[in-house]
């Protein structure tokens, strides 16, 4: 049995982030709405209480039940978790007496704590609360103040309860890994033992029981989540594992004939399905992008349906849906709105017939591409950018026509291949998808990539003529998990290089420009 923290949440926006720094520490843990808390065995090492847009004193507040929790195993409050506590169990919570937003410096009053063992006396933290804990619990004792917050972190006396005021989990904390990881490896006594090599080997075993001898179909798209999912699967069960590839017209060039191939020295069964022009045909004079989606979707359905028939007594689907994915589609109800809709969250259509088989279920995206190398997927398609289901109907705005297919596919690809071929290991990037290693190429720096072309023509002079032409926008964006993005600072020669070239080399583009929009309040895709 894996041992775990649990992570309780109250509706933050940054508590997928606390599970993503105690598994980078190798320390497995799951996320739990806060009125959703699971039965607790021997497996739980400990509970982390996460932050919430709301303020203890609500009438609508969450309220968590700690019976059975509090007291029994080490609990760590975050911000609002931490004012829970106090105001929960003997303190007062105050508003307006010490708000707190953005950098801080911690003064460390206790630092035999184990919760501080080896935090420096004085380091900045990250506050982001309108409320503050005026008076402790009772058996509280302060570890840790701030200028302004007394109480910025305490501790239970005779319990293994903490709390803090401000954020461990972010990247201003300086010293919030070591703070987290003095709660999940000292405090809950976690051995940190959950590393790729020990998930696919638990995992594997997991597909061999569950799924028995019975047959497995896999809906392939040549992304990171897919193939992995696809590979992990096949060194389970072989043979009974057969993938499908839907090409449906709207790829980037040669991604259909490129990506097959690719998979040929992987020993997975793949099957091709051509449905490109069934596609081209339903979505001509098509504008609006929602429209467009949710074509686009049924007949994926509609073709992989169709080939799944082919494949005689599958009892299985599988899907490469990851963590973030099922937690965005939760959501809190009455706190925190569900982020958006998954198309592989949430069950399958009743004619299907199938069971679901999701064996990335727990992972985030960054451990999806561990799991990949500790496999031994090709790093091209390991550190492949995401890629929206849609395809390029999404970064053509307006209409889509074979003709705009071909020049949105040509600017891409000059653009993508010049992110590949630009040396940047002068810049000292770390890389996309693995910030602990830097990166060499431009391609590898960036989250997320890609060209969109405009529905609108602008005059330019191209020789002695004058040309009338389509302007594309470049797109580039830096993040961990897509909830949010910055965009990408580009070294200026590399923008003048690769204008030149799309203008060049493309016709029907006269112009280029670079979208500097980060997420919120845009999004990385424009449709």
């Amino acid at each position: 049995m894996t041992e775990k923290i649990l992570i309780l949440d109250s509706g933050s926006q940054v508590t997928q982030l606390i599970g993503r720094r105690l598994r980078e520490l190798n320390v497995f843990c799951e996320i739990y709405p806060y009125n959703k808390i699971p039965a607790l065995d021997s497996s739980v090492k400990g509970v982390i209480l996460s932050g919430s847009p709301c303020s203890v004193r609500d009438k609508n507040a969450p309220q968590l039940n700690l019976e059975g929790i509090k007291g029994k195993y080490p609990v760590l409050g975050i911000c609002y978790g931490a004012q829970y506590l106090a105001y929960k169990f003997g303190g007062n919570v105050e508003g307006s007496l010490a708000r707190e937003y953005g950098r801080a410096i911690l003064d460390v009053k206790d630092a035999s704590s184990p919760l501080l063992k080896g935090v420096e006396l004085r380091s900045q933290v990250w506050m982001s609360h309108g409320d503050t804990i005026s008076k402790l619990p009772e058996g509280g004792e302060v570890i840790a103040s701030t200028q302004d917050v007394e109480y910025a972190a305490f501790h239970i006396k005779g319990e293994e309860t903490y709390a803090v005021q401000f954020h461990p989990e972010v990247f201003h904390t300086v010293e919030g890994s070591k703070i987290l990881g003095n709660f999940a490896l000292g405090i809950c006594g976690c051995k940190g033992d959950w590393t790729p090599a020990s998930f696919i080997d638990t995992t594997v075993a997991e597909i061999r029981k569950k799924v028995g001898d019975e047959k497995v179909i896999l809906g392939l798209s040549g992304g990171v989540d897919s193939t992995v999912a696809g590979v992990l699967i096949n060194k389970a069960i072989g043979h009974n594992l057969t993938c499908i590839f839907v090409n449906n017209g709207l790829l980037r060039k040669n991604e259909y004939e490129d990506v097959m191939e690719s998979y040929k020295d992987m020993g997975l069964n793949v099957i091709g399905a051509d449905a490109s022009k069934e596609f081209l045909s339903q979505l001509a004079g098509v504008t609006e992008p929602e429209a467009k989606r949710k074509i686009i979707g049924r007949l994926f359905v509609e073709t992989f349906d169709k080939y799944a028939k082919g494949v005689e007594n599958a009892k299985w689907l599988a899907q490469g849906t990851i963590y973030p994915d099922v937690i965005e589609s939760a959501g809190i109800e009455g706190i925190a709105s569900k982020i958006k809709s998954h198309h592989n969250v949430g069950g399958l259509p009743k004619e299907m017939n199938l069971q679901l088989l999701e064996p990335l279920r727990m992972l985030f995206k960054d451990e999806v591409r561990r799991v990949g190398r500790a496999l031994g997927i090709k790093e091209e398609l390991v550190g492949r950018h995401p890629f929206p289901g849609p395809s390029l109907a999404i970064r053509i705005i307006g209409d889509i026509t074979e003709e705009k297919l071909n020049v949105l596919r040509e600017a891409d690809d000059i653009y993508i291949k010049g992110l590949r071929n630009y040396d940047c290991t002068s810049l000292n990037l770390p890389s996309a998808s693995d910030p602990r290693i830097k990166a060499t190429n431009l391609y590898d720096a960036i989250w997320q990539a890609g060209v969109v072309l405009l529905p609108i023509k602008s005059v330019g002079v191209m020789g002695d003529e004058r040309t009338y032409e389509n302007p594309v926008a470049l797109r580039a964006v830096v993040s961990t998990d897509a909830m949010t993005a910055d965009w990408f600072h580009f070294p200026y020669d590399f923008l003048e290089k690769v204008s030149n070239d799309i203008i060049n080399k493309v016709k029907g583009v006269n112009r280029v420009v670079y979208d500097i929009s980060s997420k919120p309040p845009a999004t990385i895709e424009w449709e």
